[in-house]
């Protein structure tokens, strides 16, 4: 990760968190009262390929011992009133700055796999967890709003895996290796105020074209055909 990167992180992370932290006191507080304990929600997520780290959320779901994998219709009887909010919001994404400011994470990178994403696709992610997982990035501005619609339609764990396996994690990889061979720092302020928009707006759109989503669009296009 680029010094210079990293830097920037840990300057944005502390400055969000002087305002922020207020309405992480205040979420933390509601949902205590609402839905008791535990108020956050972690998971085991893998920062390289070898490499894992506890990622950290506001709690959205009913608990569940045997919770995995992704998130599918048959998982949405789980979301809790205030959690439909908090995942709405984004709300839920804020304590990920802790793991900013900690390492494991940066504000623009691929999404952080499952172990068993990686074990399955090892070559795929030795490249594209060679950039530190994010908390946004091009995958999840592009490909977001598609694999929700997929996984709507999935009405059992099945079902999910089968979803989330043949057709959004080929096409979310394939976009995370674009970024890798193209990141710089431009395409990381272009992807934060894409979704700084998408947040502020309550509308998630697919954003204006950028010269890497014409190129991930014809590359996802091209594979989602086979």
């Amino acid at each position: 990760m680029p010094v210079s990167k990293r830097l920037a992180d840990i300057v944005l992370a502390l400055i969000l968190l002087l305002p922020l932290s207020l309405i992480m006191g205040a979420v933390a507080l509601t949902l205590l009262i609402l839905q008791g304990r535990p108020v956050f929600y972690s998971a085991q997520r893998m920062k390289s390929p070898t490499r894992a780290f506890t990622q950290l959320k506001f709690r959205t779901m009913l608990c569940q011992d045997t919770d995995s994998g992704a998130t599918g219709a048959h998982k949405h009887w789980r979301i809790t009133p205030i959690g439909h909010f908090l995942r709405r919001t984004r709300i839920d994404e804020l304590p990920q700055l802790f793991n900013i400011l900690k390492g494991d994470m940066s504000f623009v990178g691929p999404r952080p796999p499952l172990r068993e994403y990686v074990e399955r696709f090892p070559a795929d992610y030795a490249q594209v967890l060679t950039s530190r997982p994010g908390v946004t990035g091009l995958a999840t501005l592009i490909y977001h709003r598609h694999e929700d619609r997929i996984l709507a339609d999935c009405q059992s764990a099945e079902a999910t895996e089968s979803a989330y396996y043949r057709r959004c994690l080929p096409a979310k990889l394939k976009i995370d290796l674009i970024y890798q061979r193209r990141r710089d720092m431009r395409l990381d302020l272009w992807v934060l105020w894409s979704t700084l928009k998408i947040v502020v707006s309550h509308r998630d759109e697919r954003p204006r074209r950028h010269k890497p989503l014409v190129s991930a669009d014809a590359e996802v296009a091209n594979g989602s055909s086979r």
